[in-house]
This record gives structure tokens, sequence and C-alpha cells, in this order.
């Protein structure tokens, strides 16, 4: 498999019509579409369900979806990495989830694209098993992740010290309304009763994950 082929695909299970993918890429739709046949051919399997107005991938489509934006995310990372010079440059992968933390991270963000406008930084959604996925499979430089678990084996980390406060909001003639807190035993009641509840959180303790190398 080419990468350039792999791009093709992509750019095709992005607009789900081959007419506009070959329009985006500024090649011929005959042209792609030889080349999609190629690819299914080399791999022995139906990429796409050929529809009318729009194709859909098949079971082995949605898998090499998956792998070809990996290997086109490592390519590309590795193009930079090896790209760099005596300017500080290059791209930085992270991945997190939404915690106040972020905002720290964000705020020396700032300071980075401020002094050093080569570098690039690219921020990914997600929750703590994605983000350890994509962390084992090199994907991401460093991750934000909250909860309690080892991560002794496989990783360096810290943690940072802010915490994730959240609430409990419900009627104010709730029986709970009155309280100053909440504890985990008000929690199951309330779950019991299910009576007027808008929005129930845990606080985590958060940290930040990196692969060690």
């Amino acid at each position: 498999m080419e990468l350039r082929v792999l791009r093709y695909f992509l750019a095709v299970c992005e607009a789900k019509n081959i007419s506009k993918a070959a329009e985006a890429l500024h090649i011929s739709q005959p042209s792609l579409s030889r080349q999609l046949k190629n690819l299914e051919a080399e791999l022995g399997v139906t990429l796409f369900y050929r529809g009318h107005q729009e194709i859909t991938l098949t079971q082995e489509g949605y898998y090499l979806q998956e792998h070809a934006e990996e290997i086109i995310s490592l390519t590309n990372k590795t193009q930079q990495n090896l790209k760099r010079s005596q300017i500080i440059s290059g791209e930085l992968y992270i991945g997190a989830g939404e915690s106040i933390a972020t905002k720290r991270v964000m705020d020396i963000i700032h300071q980075i694209l401020q002094n050093y406008p080569q570098v690039k930084i690219h921020f990914f959604n997600g929750n703590s098993s994605m983000i350890e996925s994509k962390l084992e499979r090199g994907l991401l430089d460093f991750g934000i992740t909250m909860g309690q678990y080892d991560t002794t084996q496989n990783f360096n980390s810290l943690t940072l010290p802010e915490i994730n406060e959240y609430g409990v909001i419900l009627s104010k003639n709730h029986p709970l309304a009155d309280h100053s807190c909440v504890t985990a035993e008000d929690l199951q009641i309330i779950l019991s009763l299910c009576q007027n509840i808008r929005l129930i959180l845990i606080t985590l303790e958060i940290g930040i994950l990196s692969h060690k190398s």
C-alpha cells in the first residue's frame, strides 16, 4: 500500500462520495476510482458499498480507515520531527478529557506558541482509556487523564494540583437540598429515587501521563 493511496482512501471516507473526493484531491474521478479498485484488489476485500448518492464503508473499510489514520498521523509526525533544525519547532500531540486542569496546560501552550511560532499543537479530546491507547501506539506525546489507577508499568506520570469539584442540582424541596455537602451514601439515595436530578458527577484526581522511553 502506498501512502498516497491511503490518503486518497481517507479523503473518500470523509467525503462519502468519489466525485467530491476527486475534486478535493484535484485528480480525475476515473483515476481515483481506478486506484480504489486497485487497493481493494491488493487487499482482497471490498472497502465500500457504492450507492447512487454516496458510498458507505464495509467492516473491512472501517478497519482500514482506523489504521490508515494512524499510519498517516505517524508519518506526518515523523516527517516533522526529521525536519527540525536549530529553530525550536515541531508538532506536539496532546490528549485530554474535559477538566479544569486543561486550563493550566492551555496557558502553557499559549506561552509556547507565542515564543516559538514554528511549533504546532494538536489537541485530542478523549477518555482515559482512549488516551492511554494512543500513548501506547505513539500517537500522543502526553495525555491529561482523570482517575486513580496504577500507571507505573507503562507511563511516567505526575499529579496536577487541580481537583475537579462537581455538584448535584435538585429541587429545593428535595430532602438533600439543605445539606451543605453530599456524600457517596447520599448519592445512592438520589440514584434510587431518581427525582429532579439534573447533574451527578464525581471528584477525580487529575494527572499527566507520558510514555516511558
